[in-house]
């Protein structure tokens, strides 16, 4: 009964794969958002055609189509395909599939080896793979979301090289809604502004736009179309890629910082509030705000960073969702504040300064003599109070005399600092003058 029954089973088991498997492309030609690579001039279909594959990174957000490219690649050039996930395998595994492509090898047959989410191996199981990357006895092609350049070994990415698989555009998600549509034989029941709502849940991934599809397809009753109201009772909405811990953290924040920094109050508020809907600790933006309040502000607006501290305790207070307002607040402040780095970039070279001349004393005639041998030495001697003098400034200098004194902070012309600016340039001119210079 069991083989009269076997085809039949088989296809039903096929019918019930997840659409996603179901409508893997089968050739290059047919995979879609990644032309730059798989279409006639990208860089793959080059390769295939020299009839020479190298090992490779594939580097890009889940649901581009990493994994098929690479099964597609070794059917196209002839390879046998092995395919582990860092996540669930160890040495003991690498060291079989290392020996199961050494005997193909003596056979005549090359291994494209598949590693998913590659970045999971530490050094040392990175640094396993560059024997028989080195000897041909695989072709590596790993899979990665994760940046590279700071997840992967020097010497594993000198031998491999990375292409980047990039989000799918809404054009590329309706072409595969298409083709999800001509293999289910029926029209996905959307009006086209919950169409329109569905491509953006799937935010660039074109797993989850299929997946999504079909929940709305098991949700559908006879003749039922649902509009956006209707499609956000039927489906979760997907979280945004991002992981608090890895790259999609670290982009959100460089580009809150970068749009502070540029004066661009609505895309800072863009990122800020992609970074809540992301599950942000609203506290660590808070305190990103007050390192952007000192570095690219400071005293060109010092209220910046009363403002910044203000809204990290008004936040602490409130909590959420009332004190996300607060911290949006001065996500405005600061984008719209006068820019100066001149106490950052003098800092840091103040800094360079107190390491390289080392353990200086300071002039003498700064330093409190409570001990008559102190006196004697010279301690404190000459020293003149500012405020007893005209103008209350001495125009004394306060640098060690082996050193000589620097300039580290030029303020430029910008909100507050150019009042400062006129001070520094009154005092200098009393000093010259003081000193005889």
């Amino acid at each position: 009964m069991s083989d009269l029954f076997a085809p039949q089973m088989s296809k039903e088991m096929a019918e019930r794969r997840p659409l996603a498997d179901r409508l893997r492309p089968k050739n290059l030609s047919e995979v879609t958002g990644q032309e730059h690579l798989t279409g006639e001039d990208g860089v793959l279909a080059r390769m295939i055609a020299s009839g020479s594959l190298g090992s490779m990174i594939f580097w890009g957000p889940p649901g581009t189509g990493k994994t098929t490219v690479a099964r597609l690649l070794s059917g196209e050039a002839g390879l046998a395909f092995e395919q582990i996930s860092a996540i669930f395998s160890g040495v003991a595994d690498l060291k079989k599939v290392f020996e199961s492509a050494r005997l193909r090898r003596m056979e005549g047959r090359q291994t494209l080896l598949f590693v998913d989410e590659i970045h999971r191996f530490n050094r040392a199981q990175q640094d396993s793979f560059l024997p028989v990357m080195e000897d041909g006895t695989v072709i590596l092609v790993g899979a990665t979301t994760e940046n590279p350049s700071f997840e992967l070994n020097a010497a594993l990415l000198s031998r491999a090289r990375v292409l980047t698989f990039k989000p799918h555009d809404a054009d590329s998600i309706e072409t595969l809604l298409k083709r999800a549509e001509e293999t289910e034989a029926k029209p996905l029941p959307l009006d086209a502004d919950a169409r329109e709502s569905l491509i953006r849940m799937a935010d660039g991934d074109g797993r989850a736009s299929l997946t999504l599809a079909e929940e709305v397809w098991r949700a559908a009753r006879q003749g039922e179309v649902f509009d956006t109201e209707g499609l956000g009772r039927i489906v979760q909405r997907r979280a945004p890629v991002y992981d608090k811990g890895q790259d999609g953290h670290y982009n959100l924040i460089s580009a809150l910082h970068k749009a502070v920094r540029g004066s661009d109050p609505d895309a800072a508020l863009y990122y800020l509030c992609r970074m809540f809907d992301a599950g942000e600790d609203p506290l660590y933006l808070g305190r990103r705000l007050v390192r952007m309040a000192v570095e690219d502000i400071g005293l060109a607006d010092p209220q910046a960073l009363v403002v910044c501290n203000a809204a990290k305790d008004a936040y602490d207070y409130l909590g959420s969702p009332e004190g996300e307002l607060a911290l949006a607040q001065a996500c405005v402040y600061l984008a719209t504040a006068p820019k100066s780095n001149g106490v950052y970039v003098a800092y840091k070279a103040a800094m360079r300064a107190a390491k390289e001349h080392g353990s200086l004393l300071p002039p003498k005639h700064i330093l409190n003599a409570p001990t008559k041998l102190m006196k004697a030495e010279g301690y404190n001697e000459g020293y003149l109070y500012d405020h007893d003098q005209p103008d209350a400034f001495s125009g004394q200098d306060y640098f060690p005399e082996k050193m000589g004194r620097k300039t580290f902070y030029d303020p430029p012309e910008r909100g507050f600092e150019r009042e400062i600016k006129k001070r520094l340039d009154w005092w200098a001119k009393l000093r010259r003058e003081r000193s005889g210079g």
